[in-house]
């Protein structure tokens, strides 16, 4: 069986079983002016891993392996968003609110497009989330279902948040998680530390740890 060097033991990858999901790679993250800026973060460490995130996504393309996109946000009418999220984070400016690239987080927006460097393209799912979790109240679980998927790459924003939450919600329905170091980041860097460690802690409890190359030069004998 073909593996990936990984944390915290080597991950036994089946190919044919295989996806790479990349977590909310959205303008209102990454760029000056968006919701991330808004709240006081510094969003040009997001903007350093586009680059990692570019090739793994190149290096699944030309494995013929699926790549599926996940982008945070909500219906026009607010329909699918909490008060207890909306009435979080920076009071001036809330999702939903008009911001410099459009309505906040809101479907169809400027802001919440994916960065066009990692744009999606024709044949790539691409799936709304309400939720930090990419399995809430979506069609994830039945896309990975019908492509046999089982094994899961993932790259993406926030760390310890929409990404980790995603890969336990993974975990806890029986698929096996690797997160690609360089390919993700949080706008606090030890918190991006903490959640490499706690996924990888006690056996791979939540998942295993890799570095982009290792992930890169295994799908590449695909």
């Amino acid at each position: 069986m073909a593996e990936i060097k990984a944390e915290p033991f080597s991950f036994p990858v089946k190919h044919d079983q295989l996806a790479l999901i990349v977590i909310d790679m959205q303008r209102d993250f990454a760029e000056p002016g968006g919701f991330g800026a808004s709240l006081g973060n510094d969003v040009s460490r997001i903007g350093r891993i586009v680059p990692d995130v570019r090739r793994l996504i190149q290096g699944f393309r030309d494995a013929g392996l699926p790549v599926i996109h996940t982008m945070e946000c909500h219906r026009p009418d607010l329909s699918d968003l909490p008060p207890a999220k909306r009435n979080r984070g920076n009071p001036m400016l809330r999702i939903g609110d008009e911001g410099p690239m459009g309505r906040i987080l809101i479907s169809g927006e400027p802001g919440t497009a994916i960065l066009p460097e990692l744009a999606p393209i024709e044949g790539e799912v691409v799936i709304e989330k309400p939720g930090k979790g990419a399995f809430y109240a979506t069609g994830l679980e039945e896309v990975l279902r019908r492509k046999g998927i089982k094994q899961l790459v993932f790259a993406g924003v926030t760390t310890e948040v929409c990404v980790q939450t995603t890969m336990r919600e993974a975990n806890d329905r029986g698929y096996e998680c690797l997160l690609a170091e360089e390919a993700t980041e949080s706008y606090f860097p030890e918190f991006k530390a903490a959640a490499l460690a706690m996924i990888r802690a006690q056996g791979a409890i939540v998942g295993w740890t890799a570095r982009v190359d290792d992930v890169l030069e295994s799908i590449a004998h695909a």
